[in-house]
């Protein structure tokens, strides 16, 4: 059995498959899923997994050059705002939430978590260990 926290089989399989400049969006319950683009669902109901945990769970194995989240975030959600800055992900990149759907078009995958508050969506983009 794995020692690290990230045990389900589905994300560990994606984040060992990233290289530099992936992007892995983590996204609330209403993010829409992007055709072509994989979706692992997490969500079991309301807040089960929340969105803080998932991003938590995956940055214990994935390296993360940069992050984009929405400019709306912080205006209509910011108690999940002030979490995601206390993480301390690198480079924070702000797109407005339209521009934040499209980008997700781009994504290796979509990851659903049961989180249902506004704008609680993030692309982290894989970086480099060496």
């Amino acid at each position: 059995m794995k020692k690290s926290p990230l045990l389900n089989i589905a994300l560990s399989q994606l984040v060992a498959s990233l290289g530099h400049g992936d992007m892995v969006v983590i996204g609330d319950a209403g993010l829409p899923s992007q055709p072509g683009v994989p979706l692992i669902d997490l969500a079991l109901t309301h807040g089960i997994p929340g969105f803080i945990d998932t991003v938590k769970t995956v940055l214990s194995e994935m390296q993360v050059e940069h992050h984009f989240l929405a400019t709306e975030l912080p205006h209509h959600n910011p108690a999940i705002a002030a979490q995601v800055a206390a993480l301390g992900l690198p480079d924070a990149r702000a797109l407005s939430h339209e521009e934040f759907k499209q980008l997700s078009k781009r994504a290796r995958a979509i990851v659903r978590t049961g989180e249902c508050s506004p704008y609680a969506n993030v692309i982290l983009v894989a970086g480099v260990v060496f």
